[in-house]
């Protein structure tokens, strides 16, 4: 369509018609659409990415307009990646945009078909339900990327990429590294998003706060009373434009 060729000049212009058509070939399945999936979404599609499946049960509410792509005042109470959707159909219409309000779990894991997808993106908080979806997920012939924390975390120049096993500075990681060498690591290898920054929380925190991110402490101490941690949006956005530049460079290189 003469349209869409307009869209994706730039794009066009810097990688070719051949590699266009193949980001636009690839299926993605995203887990997640919070403060760094929503971004990472958004730049997956801008870019020209054309089927892409966006997982997450949770609707808008008011604490997630500070670093969520599709959080305003207006969609609060609306599901997450049904106004995800409506907004990436306006910059690419052909696109196919599927959604799945629900959450991934060792319970749910097998209605994902995740053999059916070239690349994984792991956006999710639940420590118990991303150790599982990263063991699942390197067992497929799909390629995985995974975000680490980006919560309490202000430097975006201390955003890097690395190997799993090579995260270093990140307690996200570190609890996940545990619990694997407990129960399965990783059949392969796989790249992260991280950032080795851990600031302090110093405001009080907000009862309505139901962020899931707030059971990660719990999960891996239940001893430990839960709390919800603070988060920027050019933290969060810079980890999901990471997420999504490490696939695009992944489709190129191929």
């Amino acid at each position: 369509m003469q349209e869409e060729k307009g869209i994706f000049k730039r794009a066009e212009l810097l990688l070719g018609v051949d590699l266009i058509n193949k980001i636009g070939d690839v299926r993605i399945i995203l887990f997640g659409v919070g403060g760094v999936g929503s971004w990472c979404a958004e730049s997956l599609i801008r870019s020209g990415v054309k089927h892409l499946t966006i997982v997450d049960s949770d609707k808008v509410c008011e604490t997630n307009i500070n670093r969520q792509l599709m959080a305003t005042t207006k969609t609060i109470g609306q599901r997450k990646v049904d106004v995800l959707k409506s907004r990436l159909l306006d910059i690419s219409p052909d696109a196919e945009i599927n959604t799945i309000a629900d959450v991934y779990s060792e319970e749910s894991s097998g209605s994902f078909e995740l053999n059916s997808y070239d690349y994984i993106i792991d956006a999710i908080d639940s420590l118990k339900h991303k150790v599982h979806l990263i063991q699942t997920a390197t067992r497929t012939k799909a390629k995985l990327f995974s975000s680490m924390g980006a919560a309490l975390k202000m430097d975006p120049t201390r955003i890097k990429t690395a190997e799993f096993w090579k995260v270093a500075g990140c307690p996200l990681a570190a609890a996940l590294r545990r619990k694997m060498k407990q129960g399965g690591r990783p059949s392969k290898k796989f790249m992260c998003v991280y950032s080795d920054e851990v600031l302090e929380n110093k405001g009080l925190k907000y009862e309505g706060d139901e962020s899931k991110s707030s059971e990660l402490l719990k999960q891996e101490n239940p001893s430990v009373k839960a709390q919800t941690n603070g988060t920027l949006v050019h933290v969060t956005a810079i980890f999901g434009f990471t997420l999504a530049g490490l696939i695009i460079k992944d489709i190129c290189k191929e």
